[in-house]
């Protein structure tokens, strides 16, 4: 199964950190956010890595090169000045994904989920890891059936961790350009064609520099 790192923000909560370094080339325990990343993939038996960029991503590029240093093979997918968004990244980008089911990853989130139990999941069309609502966002994004489907009408809803497994058949509904991923999702939740599963492990969503600064701290505690 191949992966998808997102890394096209610009980052503006970051600023002014990210004015001169993009976003997933900040570091957090003398590593690059990416690099964790990255590990993290190759570990778990990801060696295909596809990480698409726009803002500064020449320094993505030239920081990473082909891989060989992580023993994964990584390509890229530029999108010039003006990103495209999640949906829209992953649209311009299936000719590098072929025909089966991919993981993306946000290029901005820290979490100890085990991606390697992600391998065996079966999917439709796609399947989110979903987790407890922190702080930030309080509402969460989807509710979760008992029978695994998300739902968009549930009370109780939980944050989606900006992991998820996809079909390709998902997004060649849509032509390429600017998308946004939630209209993708809600589409295929509509035809109850999405699964879900909550993690309850360790996750940060790293919007910010103090949830940089926490992330450090977290990472230098475990060593």
């Amino acid at each position: 199964m191949k992966a998808m790192i997102l890394a096209a923000g610009r980052g503006e909560r970051m600023r002014p950190l990210t004015d001169h370094t993009p976003k997933p080339l900040l570091s957090a325990a003398g590593k690059p956010l990416i690099v964790h990343t990255i590990e993290q993939l190759v570990a778990a038996g990801y060696h295909e890595i596809i990480i698409n960029h726009a803002h500064l991503g020449q320094q993505i590029e030239q920081s990473l090169g082909n891989g060989n240093q992580f023993g994964a093979e990584i390509r890229y997918s530029p999108e010039g000045n003006q990103a495209l968004e999640t949906a829209g990244g992953i649209i311009n980008a299936l000719p590098l994904l072929n025909n089966e089911v991919f993981l993306v990853v946000n290029g901005d989130i820290a979490t100890d989920l085990p991606f390697s139990e992600l391998k065996t999941q079966p999917v439709d069309l796609a399947h989110l890891v979903l987790v407890k609502n922190p702080v930030h966002n309080p509402n969460g994004d989807f509710g979760l059936e008992s029978t695994g489907s998300i739902s968009d009408t549930l009370t109780k809803k939980f944050t989606f961790s900006g992991i998820g497994l996809y079909h390709p058949e998902l997004f060649r509904r849509f032509p390429n350009g600017i998308r946004k991923l939630l209209p993708v999702l809600m589409q295929g939740i509509a035809e109850q064609r999405v699964s879900g599963q909550l993690y309850s492990g360790f996750w940060m969503d790293i919007g910010t520099p103090q949830r940089l600064q926490e992330l450090d701290s977290y990472y230098q505690q475990r060593r």
